[in-house]
C-alpha cells in the first residue's frame, strides 16, 4: 500500500487545486478590455468591473442576457466545485491517517480511490471548460475589431492552475489502489514459493 505521506500529497494537492479553483470562479478578471492608457474593464462570471485606478462592479443582473461561454463557463466551474467537495469527504474517510472504517482495509482503499476518480473529473471539467472558454475570447478578438474586443485575463490562469493540481493530487490518490494491489500479490506469491518449498525440505 502506497504511503500516508503520498495520500498526504495527492489531498493536499488537490485541496490546493479547489481553492484556486473556487478563487477562480469568484474573480472578476476572466476578460478585460483595455480603452486608453488606464481605462479598464473587466468582465467575470458574476459580475463586471470598469474604471481608472478605481473601478466600480456590477453584478450580472440577467443570466439570458449573459454570452453563451459565460453561462456554460459559470455552470460547469460550480459542479467542479461540487464534485471537487464530495470527493474530499470521501478521499477524508478512505486515507489511511484517519480512523474511519480502520476494520475494512480493502474498502477504505476503494473510498480513497474513488475520491482521487472524482477529483481527476473534476479538474479535467475545469480545465476543459476553461479551455473552450478560452477559445471563445480569441475566436470573438480575431472576429472583431481588436481594440473593442475583450481578452483573457488572471482569473483563467488561476482556473488552469486549480484544475491541474486537482488533477495530479486525485491521481496519487486512486493510484494507491494499484500499489496495494501489487504489492499485495508480491507477498502473497512468495509466500507461496516459501510453502510449497519447505515440503520439498522435508521429503529431502
Amino acid at each position: 500500500m502506497a504511503s500516508s505521506g503520498l495520500q498526504l500529497l495527492g489531498f493536499f494537492l488537490s485541496l490546493i487545486g479547489l481553492a484556486a479553483t473556487v478563487a477562480a470562479t469568484i474573480m472578476v478578471e476572466w476578460k478585460k478590455q483595455s480603452q486608453g492608457k488606464t481605462y479598464r474593464i473587466y468582465e467575470g462570471l458574476w459580475m463586471s468591473c470598469s474604471g481608472n485606478e478605481r473601478t466600480t462592479c456590477e453584478l450580472h443582473q440577467s443570466l439570458l442576457k449573459l454570452p453563451n461561454e459565460v453561462q456554460a463557463t459559470r455552470a460547469v466551474m460550480l459542479l467542479s466545485i461540487l464534485l471537487s467537495a464530495v470527493a474530499l469527504l470521501v478521499s477524508t474517510v478512505g486515507m489511511k491517517c484517519t480512523h474511519f472504517m480502520d476494520g475494512k482495509p480493502d474498502s477504505k482503499s476503494l473510498t480513497a480511490m474513488i475520491g482521487g476518480m472524482l477529483f481527476i473529473v473534476s479538474g479535467l471539467l475545469t480545465v476543459v471548460i476553461t479551455s473552450w472558454y478560452v477559445s471563445m475570447i480569441v475566436e470573438t478578438f480575431h472576429e472583431s475589431h481588436r481594440l473593442e474586443s475583450f481578452e483573457f485575463g488572471k482569473a483563467v490562469f488561476v482556473s488552469w492552475a486549480g484544475g491541474l493540481l486537482t488533477i495530479a493530487g486525485g491521481a496519487f490518490l486512486s493510484c494507491r489502489r494499484c500499489s496495494r494491489t501489487r504489492s499485495a500479490e508480491s507477498i502473497s506469491g512468495n509466500h507461496l514459493l516459501s510453502t510449497s518449498s519447505n515440503p520439498k525440505s522435508n521429503y529431502v
